[in-house]
């Protein structure tokens, strides 16, 4: 649970991009059923968790750059890196508004982050993502920042940060459950606006990272739980833009006034957001040529995106395949083990998970029509969740399997052929995925309470499905109790995935103890190469 804060400092900052990260992944889908505004492409709660975790990635280099030099960053710095990082990587409408909201707090909170820092920029937060929206409506997320910037502005003089915060959040609350009567196509829907919903989510991670714990108001994402209505959808699609345009621009704040005007006769759902030079555009039109050239005049346009609504889009390269496997590998060995049998792998160096940019990334590269994902980490779930939304915006047919481990990834590209039809591959690997229990060593970093007792620093940890089963003071035999265990309940398969520096006898006296143990079991032995975990262990 987070610690109080007395204000908003570096800490404070990290635990809220963390917890808004942690909530948006939680509560994406049920933002994207809700989306029918500006366009009912069901994409916002993908794309705010997307954006801030661009946020999450900024502040977390800016932590790791101190921690090297064993310092903390001051506030502003950490402000900075979230406003930053939410700029460069914001996606769609909801997260371009956003990514202003956060640069509005920021340009605030790293003069000073007191209560009354706090309260001015919710305040500047709300002023300048109205400025970024070309035509403000009412009953989106634009109502419901000015809403939560007002309530924290009542708090009394010398009411705390959690107090504004809390404040902030209830007002919050309350501009979103009245969009429905402000918006009528969300009326219609019987859904509060998309936008406005992500924003309380994040309002109330900021409420638990300053006061130590989420604010006893929960609120649904939906007013009841309704599918979006054909009609609705259809009234909002007819006579709309094509196209999605977003891109990066380096430009003068002069060359961006003109391309506003220009962006603004070409279509509609303009939002330009940044400064100091930097600029995140967004628009709704017809002629994406268009959108992009006048850019190109405005300064240098990069990280171009193009979505085209309500089509499928396809590779612009050679004829894809059919179908192939992204698989997530924790060391070098098994992506040579799973290159060989035709995945397509991204690495996941220790300490260091891949985002989910890096996913669609790969998923790209596959060139296929359809994919299967695995993730190989439950910590990826959400992560994988939103690469996979990304990728079927973009013509994809995605599969994500959730693989909790390597170990069951291997088991489910043991079982993968694609020449069957895909409903059927991805049954056939999702079972072999979950008929593996799977276990890991990890040596103790401190003395701490786990579900097999209390170890101390320096133990042999053996963790089966997640949770520590067996504390031992080596590897070899904490090893053996932890085949034990996973044995006892039945198996016909053990895999065993070594790390860099395990030696080969480490294998062959486990390989022996389970021929002497366990007839008719089988052993295969990999080497993983640099991964975070000693051993880990499948029993199928």
């Amino acid at each position: 649970m987070p610690q109080t804060a007395d204000d908003m400092d570096a800490v404070a900052v990290r635990t809220w991009c963390s917890l808004a990260l942690e909530a948006l992944g939680r509560e994406r889908e049920a933002i994207d059923a809700i989306n029918v505004y500006p366009v009912a492409d069901g994409d916002t709660g993908t794309n705010l968790y997307l954006t801030v975790e661009s946020a999450n990635q900024a502040v977390e280099a800016v932590f790791a750059a101190h921690e090297t030099g064993g310092t903390v960053p001051v506030a502003a710095d950490a402000v900075r890196a979230m406003a930053h990082g939410a700029l460069i990587g914001a996606r769609g409408n909801s997260g371009t508004i956003l990514a202003q909201l956060l640069r509005g707090m920021a340009g605030v909170l790293a003069v000073g982050h007191d209560a009354d820092h706090l309260r001015r920029a919710l305040a500047v937060a709300a002023a300048a993502a109205r400025q970024a929206v070309a035509h403000p409506v009412e009953g989106t997320v634009l109502t419901v920042a000015t809403a939560a910037a007002e309530a924290a502005a009542r708090t009394e003089g010398d009411a705390g940060t959690a107090a504004v915060a809390r404040a902030a959040y209830e007002g919050a609350c309350t501009a979103l459950e009245a969009t429905p009567g402000q918006l009528a196509v969300l009326g219609r829907a019987g859904v509060v606006d998309a936008g406005g919903r992500g924003l309380v989510t994040v309002l109330a991670a900021l409420v638990e990272a300053v006061c130590g714990r989420a604010p006893e108001r929960t609120y649904v994402a939906v007013l009841p739980t309704l599918p979006v209505p054909d009609d609705c959808a259809a009234a909002d699609a007819e006579g709309g833009p094509a196209f999605e345009v977003i891109y990066l621009l380096e430009a003068t704040d002069e060359a961006v006034d003109r391309l506003r005007t220009r962006l603004d006769r070409l279509g509609d759902s303009l939002v330009v957001v940044g400064g100091d030079g930097l600029w995140n555009v967004h628009v709704h039109v017809d002629d994406a040529g268009a959108a992009v050239e006048a850019g190109v005049e405005a300064g240098r346009p990069y990280r171009i995106r193009i979505t085209h609504f309500g089509a499928d889009r396809v590779h612009p390269h050679a004829e894809p395949v059919q179908r192939a496997v992204v698989v997530v590998v924790p060391g070098d060995g098994l992506r040579g083990l799973c290159k060989e049998a035709g995945a397509t792998t991204v690495l996941a160096r220790p300490g260091e998970p891949p985002a989910s940019g890096e996913l669609v990334d790969a998923i790209r590269r596959a060139h296929a029509r359809e994919v299967v994902l695995l993730p190989n980490d439950a910590e990826l779930r959400h992560t994988a969740a939103a690469a996979a939304e990304q990728a079927r915006a973009e013509g994809v047919r995605v599969a994500l399997i959730p693989t909790r481990a390597a170990v069951q990834g291997i088991a489910a590209l043991a079982v993968h052929e694609p020449d069957r039809s895909f409903d059927e591959d991805v049954v056939a690997m999702t079972a072999a995925a979950g008929a593996t229990r799977y276990a890991e060593l990890a040596v103790a970093e401190r003395q701490s309470w786990t579900m097999a007792g209390i170890c101390q620093a320096g133990d042999i940890l053996g963790l089966i499905d997640g949770d520590v089963a067996v504390i031992g003071e080596d590897v070899p035999q904490t090893a053996r109790d932890v085949l034990d265990r996973m044995l006892a309940a039945g198996g016909e398969l053990v895999t065993l995935v070594l790390g860099e520096d395990v030696p080969d006898s480490l294998a062959d006296a486990l390989e022996e103890h389970v021929r002497e143990g366990y007839l008719a079991v089988d052993t295969v032995v990999y080497r993983g190469g640099h991964q975070r975990a000693p051993l880990l262990i499948g029993v199928e």
